[in-house]
């Protein structure tokens, strides 16, 4: 047969597409076809039930307590012998006869019907026990069935078991229970340049390493899934078709295509369906996640998942989980949703309901919520957010400082403990991150990096507890505080320092074209690699240019930008420039050359209603550690003289 490109001649909007593979999935499911088998009845050992479903109704065997028993250590009485008891006439009682000594647990002996604590009774030594105080009936006993009563239901069909599900099924006398058999999920990843990761390769160029599927994998499990994963596949259609059908024979509840779904020239995941059943969803009105695709073959549900990983998850998230929810008989993931303060304007296409990662963190009393990259091929956007935000498909967009609802990927509390840091980047805050989470009470640190003065920028709007800066005063060789006077006069800001570190042009290896400063850039055909608006690095890279005579028309690449001085590295590193303005310790990382041109302050501005704040707390103990001074001149091009000190007008470089 012949294949051709993909054509998305009509997306459907997420809810409607849900719809459309649930009632599929429902109406096969109801029809008991053979050849789509639903996950199976089985038996579960109880004490291993935690998080299996329940295929129908459990009830009790036992009563618990199966008998009137204590609650207290003490003595157990009939309490109509201790009416009389009245402080300073007290009523002797005969151990033995009218009371009789039992602990917590204990059965009442026959004709008691209430406990007396020991500490309220005085015994003589002789058998005789004094209470000054009368019992009321029932007093310090748990009745028999007073917490299970024997035939009553403990849990109703399609219950989720829960770990405290598990005490009352052993004490009701249930030692196994029914329930449905996990759902089998058969992941197939896919692709000529994708490489399997168990073999752990070296990926060449235009290859990857294949994750998507473990990431899948993962999220399945979470929902109570057994999740099997073939070997990447080819992009050779009877390989495909072959491993559907394997994946089909084999009992699979839910297929899933890794890659393969959208519009290229080797993406034959629809096709195949198409041979092989029902296509019923090829497209959603979503970003990440367009591509989308959902059948039904032999009864079961068979997927497409974008080969970018942000799509492939928002895939999972919107489009799988309901029909692996409906297979397992499973609620719905339930996520938290608050209210956060957006840092920056979201733009955003009209008709298509668009996804946002966001890192946030509580400044004050409220909530912020910083967007990261939207690209639907980084990973990283969605291991550094907290919060996923939904913009409807007829905005155009959110504003900045609007109050948008985020969904949570964590718990709530622990966006107290989230440290958020915006403006200039340095390696030194990695290393800051790690040695916050390694605290007894750990905190989390969250940079974005828009440089110094969008750091500045940060700090005026409130969404932020510090921002790093590194701003040369041109006049007076000091850092930071004529620029913080300029753009936020009324700030109340105290400066901490986090290392004086040297600045140069990053070069490759043995630098090849012998560059030796700014003034080689011009007339010799050498391709720059700039940082973006507003960097401090940029700001001392114009300076410089300044000082040789040059201006930025003068240098090949100016325009071009990054926003992080490891981006620059990397850009040398594969050659895509030949010199970039950055710090030494990403040249180090990345085994390239450097060429000095200045020595810095970096300092962490941090306002002064902050500065108790425990997160701070933590970031000023930390900076004083040895420990800590240690491992940040180990990164090479870094000095700490300065390094959480308090800086003061005039400290300069503290020389």
């Amino acid at each position: 047969m012949s294949f051709k490109r993909n054509v998305y001649l009509k997306t459907l909007p997420l809810p409607e597409a849900v719809a459309k593979v649930l009632d599929a999935l429902a109406r096969s499911t109801a029809r008991g076809d053979a050849r789509a088998p639903a996950p199976g009845k089985t038996l579960c050992p109880a004490q291993e039930a935690v998080g299996r479903v329940l295929y129908e109704a459990v009830h009790a065997r036992y009563s618990s307590p199966t008998c009137h028993a204590a609650a207290m250590d003490g003595y157990a009485v009939r309490a109509a012998d201790t009416f009389a008891a009245r402080e300073g006439e007290p009523v002797l009682l005969r151990e033995g006869e009218s009371c009789f000594a039992v602990n917590t647990g204990h059965p009442l002996p026959a004709d008691c019907d209430a406990v007396i604590m020991i500490e309220h009774v005085a015994v003589d030594g002789k058998g005789g026990v004094s209470i000054e105080a009368p019992a009321f009936p029932w007093q310090h006993v748990r009745r028999i069935g007073e917490d299970i009563v024997a035939t009553e239901l403990l849990f109703p069909r399609n219950h989720l078991i829960r770990p405290c599900d598990v005490g009352a099924l052993l004490s009701g006398g249930i030692w196994e229970v029914p329930v449905w058999e996990r759902v089998l999920v058969r992941i197939i990843p896919t692709g000529d340049e994708v490489l399997d990761f168990e073999q752990r390769p070296d990926p060449g160029r235009g290859q990857v390493v294949e994750s998507n599927s473990q990431v899948l994998a993962a999220l399945a499990r979470e929902l109570g899934c057994r999740v099997e994963r073939v070997k990447p596949v080819p992009d050779q259609p009877e390989q495909l078709r072959a491993a559907l059908r394997d994946s089909l024979d084999a009992g699979a509840h839910v297929v899933i295509f890794c890659a393969g779904s959208s519009a290229g020239s080797k993406d034959y995941t629809r096709s195949i369906l198409e041979s092989e059943g029902e296509i019923l969803v090829h497209g959603i009105a979503a970003m990440p996640g367009k591509p989308s695709l959902a059948a039904i073959c032999r009864g079961r549900p068979v997927f497409g998942a974008p080969g970018y990983p942000v799509s492939s998850l928002i895939c999972f998230e919107e489009l799988i989980t309901p029909a692996i929810c409906l297979l397992a008989h499973r609620p719905l993931p339930a996520r938290p949703e608050i209210e956060v303060e957006l840092t920056r304007s979201l733009p955003s296409r009209l008709g298509l309901e668009e996804f946002v990662h966001l890192s946030v963190g509580r400044v004050g009393e409220k909530a912020v919520g910083i967007p990261l990259n939207r690209g639907a091929g980084n990973i990283s956007t969605v291991t550094r957010a907290q919060a996923v935000m939904r913009i409807p498909a007829e905005a155009e967009g959110a504003a900045e400082g609007s109050l948008v609802r985020a969904r949570l990927s964590v718990p709530p509390a622990r966006l107290h403990d989230n440290l958020i840091c915006v403006g200039s980047h340095d390696n030194v805050l990695d290393l800051l991150a790690d040695e916050l989470m390694g605290l007894p009470h750990a905190f989390r640190l969250i940079s974005a990096h828009v440089g110094s003065m969008g750091g500045i920028t940060a700090l005026k709007k409130n969404v932020c507890h510090m921002a790093g800066m590194h701003l040369l005063e041109e006049d007076t060789g000091d850092f930071n505080f004529a620029f913080l006077r300029k753009y936020y006069p009324e700030g109340r800001i105290i400066l901490l320092n986090l290392a004086i570190r040297r600045q140069g042009l990053i070069v490759p290896a043995g630098n090849p074209k012998g560059i030796q400063g700014v003034e080689d850039l011009k007339g010799r055909g050498l391709r720059y690699i700039n940082r973006q608006r507003g960097a401090g690095t940029r700001i001392l890279f114009d300076w410089h240019l300044r000082r040789a005579g040059l201006k930025p028309p003068d240098v090949d690449g100016y325009a071009k930008e990054e926003s992080t001085h490891m981006a620059v590295a990397v850009n040398v590193l594969t050659g895509a420039a030949d010199c970039g303005m950055g710090i030494f310790a990403a040249a180090r990382a990345l085994g390239l050359d450097f060429v000095p041109l200045a020595r810095e302050r970096y300092d962490l501005a941090v306002p002064e209603r902050f500065w108790e704040d425990p997160r701070i707390l933590a970031v000023r103990d930390m900076l004083l550690t040895d420990a800590f001074k240690a491992r940040l001149e180990n990164l090479g091009g870094y000095e700490t003289r300065l390094t959480g000190r308090i800086m003061r007008p005039g400290v300069r470089l503290g020389e």
